[in-house]
């Protein structure tokens, strides 16, 4: 997928995201690899009450792609308790041009 160059972009979402994982050992890495291979842009944060609280931007079916992988896959050897997702909204531009792991 290429192309971004007129920078107009149709059904543009942002969601805040934030996973209850079980495990301390859900790595960042796989969902920054996951987020590039969906083409969504935003960051993924681990908090110290074992979450990973984080925010993805892009187009809908795009987002709704990244929110199931977040919902059922994860990590290897995370085991996913709970997802919860809030703040949808549309949004007209991107606020990220990539994807990120915060510390």
């Amino acid at each position: 997928s290429c192309g971004n160059g007129s920078g107009v972009l149709s059904d543009i979402y942002v969601y805040v995201l934030t996973l209850i994982v079980l495990f301390h050992y859900f790595s960042n890495q796989y969902t920054e690899e996951e987020a590039r291979k969906l083409g969504v842009v935003g960051w993924v944060k681990n908090t110290r009450q074992g979450t990973v609280t984080g925010q993805v931007q892009g187009p809908e079916d795009k987002v709704n792609a990244m929110k199931s992988w977040l919902s059922r896959v994860g990590s290897p050897s995370s085991r996913i308790d709970r997802t919860n997702f809030s703040n949808e909204k549309e949004i007209s531009k991107l606020d990220f041009s990539g994807f990120s792991t915060r510390y």
